[in-house]
């Protein structure tokens, strides 16, 4: 268990950091200011539930696979959520995530990049998820914005006979692009601007940097694979549209 004297100077530096976000977010005038630190309040219990589940669930493969389903359950709820209830979009937002992610595991798996160990699925698996689960609702918006704010121009190519994927094809594709952004800069700045987390913690938990780059890398390349999938997939499900989309 960690000492009082570790906890308490972890304490006021996140409660500071809270507070500086909930100040800046006031003085602008941005509503749900709040949102940020009740986000962190929230992770932090979380965090302490895992970490004290973790204990007794990292060597275990049958309880590893638990996990990574229950994290694949969340990250497909919290995506739907995003996008509006529905049995169809909960149905999109699984296919997308859940294939994306698996394809990822197991080129990593396979082709050796990684030792098929529990520690290493949880550590990759859960890395994967969480990112497939971000790229997923960004593009699955920003198509659904996009058909929106061009359904005019949908519309005309419905009404000249196009098939209705061929009419949001363009704005699939755009989406899909703009989705990726984020992870694309971010792999393309590591170690320049950022580094990223996996590497961190696998320096400070005593990993060589060398061993600690070639873990990071397969991360994000299979960040990228699982992301790429998984946009196009959510696109391809969602193309077929017919009717104007409802802002959420």
């Amino acid at each position: 268990m960690p000492s009082v004297a570790a906890i308490v100077p972890t304490l006021v530096g996140v409660a500071l950091l809270c507070g500086a976000t909930v100040a800046v977010l006031a003085l602008a005038g941005v509503p749900e200011r709040f949102g940020p630190t009740l986000a962190v309040l929230r992770a932090a219990v979380q965090l302490a539930v895992i970490s004290l589940i973790l204990t007794g669930v990292i060597t275990s493969p049958v309880w590893v696979g638990v996990a990574l389903l229950v994290m694949l359950g969340v990250a497909v709820a919290t995506s739907t959520r995003r996008l509006g209830r529905s049995r169809r979009h909960l149905g999109v937002v699984l296919a997308a995530i859940g294939a994306g992610t698996a394809l990822a595991l197991a080129v990593v798996f396979a082709s050796g990049a990684l030792a098929p160990t529990p520690r290493y699925l949880l550590a990759i698996g859960g890395i994967v998820v969480g990112n497939a689960m971000a790229i997923t609702t960004l593009t699955a918006r920003r198509f659904l914005e996009a058909v929106d704010e061009h359904w005019d121009e949908v519309e005309g190519w419905l009404a000249l006979g196009a098939q209705p994927r061929e009419a949001t094809r363009d704005l699939a594709r755009g989406a899909v692009r703009t989705a990726l952004v984020p992870s694309v800069d971010q792999t393309k700045t590591t170690g320049l601007v950022t580094l990223p987390g996996a590497f961190v913690g696998a320096v400070f938990g005593g990993l060589p940097p060398f061993e600690a780059g070639r873990f990071q890398i397969v991360v994000l390349a299979a960040i990228l694979a699982a992301g790429s999938l998984a946009a196009v997939l959510v696109v391809r499900l969602l193309g077929s549209v017919e009717r104007r989309p409802v802002r959420g």
